[in-house]
């Protein structure tokens, strides 16, 4: 029998102001944030690497503040996947898997956030292959496609034979895409950010949504080793409490944030 896939789910950032009283203990300040995160979920996922590199410095104290066992997955900068477009960008990719090198073992995988007006024809279309091809050893990818010109047989069969996982994203009115392409699935519920705009509790009504992605999950599990899954606060107003639901609904135990309140009170 093949050994039961890793699931870890979590949120897509951890540093919300909103979250203090709600998620992280009243008083709390942003250098206990990611600490006290660590003891609730065993992955994040990073949006500041979006927006630029990390510092070394910086990466050095993701990992000094977290387990051994905890998983960053890491969003690519935007210079690669918007302004860029990917290409000729296989440089640039090696070298920002390279300022998370002191992550080690904590670096889960790298997600290729294409924007919507990336559409798929013949050019674009070698364009993501030669990126997915120039993936340094040892880094996995997933990418999410935002236009549903890709969502098609010949963009999984591509992915598969890359080895990249095509992201299951909740996004707007974008299809439901649920294809297994890589060893590993990795999930985004984004949401829409005009419908909440505070994060200190649920918000939005997902049952229907959670029983839904909790079936492809379920049917998906027995084929990859490892699943990375993450909420956004605006898929349902307060994405610890998300992340938890879910964990609920796949047989994990989840960690209530505030039963280590009272072990924080002196913050």
């Amino acid at each position: 029998m093949a050994p039961a896939a890793a699931i870890r789910i979590g949120t897509q950032g951890w540093s919300y102001a909103d979250w203090v009283g709600a998620f992280y203990p009243p008083g709390a300040k942003q250098e206990h944030y990611l600490p006290f995160y660590a003891e609730i979920f065993d992955t994040v996922e990073l949006d500041t690497t979006f927006y630029h590199p990390p510092k070394p410095s910086i990466v050095r104290s993701w990992a000094r503040h977290t387990p051994e066992t905890f998983r960053f997955a890491a969003k690519v900068p935007q210079a690669i996947t918007h302004a860029a477009k990917l290409a000729s960008m296989g440089e640039q990719l090696q070298a920002f898997a390279r300022a998370l090198d002191p992550l080690g073992e904590r670096l889960g995988p790298l997600l290729v956030q294409m924007p919507a007006e990336f559409e798929r024809d013949a050019g674009t279309v070698g364009v993501l292959d030669r990126f997915l091809t120039a993936t340094p050893a040892g880094v996995r990818l997933a990418v999410e496609f935002r236009h549903r010109s890709w969502h098609r047989a010949e963009t999984y069969a591509l992915l598969r034979a890359r080895r990249a996982a095509i992201a299951w994203t909740d996004w707007r009115d974008l299809p439901r895409v649920t294809e297994v392409t890589a060893d590993f699935l990795y999930l985004r519920w984004l949401g829409e950010r005009e419908a909440v705009t505070r994060f200190d509790r649920v918000a939005i009504d997902r049952s229907d949504a959670f029983a839904a992605w909790h079936a492809d999950l379920e049917r998906a599990l027995p084929e990859v080793r490892e699943v990375f899954g993450y909420f956004n606060n605006h898929w349902a107003g307060h994405s610890p409490a998300s992340a938890n639901e879910m964990k609920r609904r796949l047989g994990l135990i989840p960690v209530e944030p505030r039963e280590l309140w009272t072990q924080r009170e002196l913050w």
